[in-house]
């Protein structure tokens, strides 16, 4: 085991010299910059891209974040899936808003994204649950509910074969009622590209009044 006891963290750091984010160069739509950054660490072979931390907070304001996976960008939104009830899902239910962070470390670059939640309709999360591999679909109904405590992984093993048996292969698993998508319909994006001496380009695009107004944030 490393012992950890002399580690100084102070000293751990790295400049950011990779490169620059100017006006000039966002595009007019936070959506299709978003999208723009996002195919290019696809293109670069970065490890899973479409990750994000997700933050929520229950109705009392206690704070929790966890990494999902993204599943859909578009006009109407970013879209993941999850247990609807989950940590994640009981905190959306009670407060309805989260806040999404894409970390992109190889291209020194962030992306947060902060908007009202709602689920998606039944037959989009239909359409997505049936397109995933059976393993994850087992997977679905297996972790249930998710996030509470379960006695073992032998238990967790044991209801997944029990499972298969349940659903061979052939058989069409149904979608768990308490599984499902949501789309944090973006209010406010940050694009955030490091730079030296940690005077980073930050740049904030906020929808007011029907149109995105684009603000350089100080580092």
């Amino acid at each position: 085991m490393t012992d950890l006891t002399g580690l100084s963290l102070t000293g751990l750091r790295l400049s950011y010299t990779r490169a620059e984010l100017r006006r000039a160069d966002l595009h007019p739509a936070p959506l299709e910059q978003f999208r723009g950054w996002l195919q290019e660490a696809i293109d670069a072979g970065l490890r899973e891209p479409y990750a994000l931390s997700l933050a929520t907070a229950d109705a009392a304001g206690r704070p929790g974040v966890r990494t999902v996976l993204l599943r859909g960008a578009d006009e109407r939104g970013l879209t993941f899936y999850t247990n609807y009830e989950s940590h994640k899902g009981r905190d959306l239910g009670a407060n309805p808003q989260a806040e999404l962070l894409f970390h992109w470390a190889e291209h020194e670059r962030q992306v947060r994204a902060y908007g009202p939640v709602t689920r998606v309709p039944d037959a989009e999360s239909d359409a997505y649950f049936h397109a995933r591999p059976r393993e994850s679909q087992l997977a679905a109904h297996a972790s249930d509910p998710q996030s509470a405590p379960i006695r073992d992984r032998a238990a967790l093993d044991a209801t997944f074969a029990a499972l298969h048996a349940r659903y061979p292969d052939g058989t069409v698993i149904p979608r768990p009622t308490f599984w499902g998508g949501y789309r944090v319909q973006v209010q406010e994006w940050e694009f955030w590209q490091g730079r030296e001496s940690r005077l980073h380009d930050r740049f904030r695009y906020a929808h007011r009044d029907g149109d995105w107004q684009i603000d350089r944030l100080a580092p």
